[in-house]
């Protein structure tokens, strides 16, 4: 998958409906999200994500993606959001995508957590 698809594929998670969350998560994802339960996993992830209303916009920044072998992308990024009754989030975010079958990939790995204000890096 070419980074630009990537980058496709994370705005969706943010943004698409839930049915299009839902086909994109592996059966065996792993969740961290910064509100109670913290831990989600495979169905319980797709019944929290349809529950919970989806952001009208994401920009995402300060992307990273690596290919630590064939068939699986890790990518990290800033995420800030904004829902339609102006509820906004920023968030430092991880995913890992797996390849199912050829042009299939689906998310085995996403975690979201809150962004401090200040410098990316210290020292």
């Amino acid at each position: 998958m070419e980074d630009d698809r990537v980058w496709s594929h994370e705005k969706a998670l943010w943004t698409g409906s839930a049915e299009q969350f839902a086909a994109a998560l592996d059966e065996s994802c792993l969740m961290v999200v910064p509100a109670p339960p913290y831990v989600l996993e495979g169905r319980d992830a797709i019944e929290s994500i349809a529950a919970t209303p989806r952001w009208a916009e994401v920009t995402l920044a300060h992307g990273c993606i690596v290919r630590p072998q064939d068939g699986l992308i890790v990518a990290a990024y800033e995420a800030y959001a904004k829902r339609p009754d102006a509820t906004e989030m920023r968030a430092w975010c991880t995913s890992t995508w797996r390849r199912i079958a050829h042009d299939d990939w689906r998310l085995v790995q996403h975690q979201q957590m809150h962004a401090a204000d200040g410098p990316l890096r210290s020292g």
